[in-house]
């Protein structure tokens, strides 16, 4: 029995991750913030696939409901699994920001910061204890943190943080055997950033023209690797930043 955490899993690329892994047998706790009824419908469509599944909510941007989350997550484990542990942390909800960085007041960069860096940093810090020796830590990047466009330095900066804290935890954890990797992911076609890969044309024709396999992503290019990097097979691939970008910005 393997259970997998996936935060922001009601929806895009976490909705995807939490499907992959239902297909290779891991049962998920996903977390929403506000779209309960979304959340519940992933939960109905991993147990169509023969997989358990709970749906929690969880603000990642507020570090004071950690404790009364991590409590929930222990309840889950007991009613659910009768287990007092889980196997695979993906730390995925996050939320975009499109602004020139003149532009990029104080207010956003903060709860950038909070949804991205800091909340992610201290969840895992608290979920540690629950996580099995051997487990795995997934942390979302972006391609953003390699290659530049106008209104992303906030955003961009952040994920290159979250991918040098994906070393350090790959380096502090090894004595319990927990790899660590970011998975970045180029442009995707969600509702990530007010939908602008997937509904603007011109934002999606540019995407493509700076690919090399000419399309923006699809979900579904990203969960199944997420899904994979909790296998036997990757069990040596660790401190990494693996990015599935289509060969975007080469």
């Amino acid at each position: 029995m393997k259970i997998a955490i996936v935060t922001g899993g009601s929806r895009g690329l976490g909705k995807s991750a939490a499907l992959a892994l239902a297909d290779k047998g891991v049962d998920v706790i996903l977390t929403y913030n506000s779209r309960v009824e979304e959340a519940q419908q992933v939960v109905a469509e991993i147990e169509k696939k023969g997989r358990k599944a709970v749906a929690l909510q969880l603000d990642v941007s507020n570090t004071k409901n950690f404790p009364a989350f991590v409590a929930s997550v222990k309840e889950a484990l007991e009613k659910t699994w009768k287990t007092n542990s889980f196997q695979f942390l993906i730390n995925n909800a996050g939320t975009g920001l499109h602004a020139l960085f003149t532009e990029t007041t104080e207010e956003q960069f903060d709860n950038l910061v909070n949804i991205h860096f800091k909340g992610p940093y201290f969840l895992t810090q608290r979920l540690l204890p629950l996580m099995s020796d051997g487990g795995r830590i997934i942390n979302l990047s972006s391609g953003l943190a390699r290659f530049t466009f106008p209104g992303s330095s906030a955003y961009g900066a952040l994920k290159g943080a979250v991918d040098v804290w994906t070393r350090y935890l790959a380096k502090e954890l090894g004595p319990r055997k927990i790899t660590a990797n970011a998975v970045a992911p180029g442009a995707i076609e969600t509702d990530f950033s007010g939908g602008r890969v997937r509904d603007d044309k011109e934002t999606n024709k540019m995407v493509s023209s700076v690919t090399a396999l000419g399309r923006a992503g699809l979900p579904e290019d990203i969960g199944p690797l997420i899904a994979a990097m909790t296998t036997e097979d990757t069990r040596w691939i660790n401190g990494q930043r693996v990015e599935a970008s289509g060969g975007m910005m080469l």
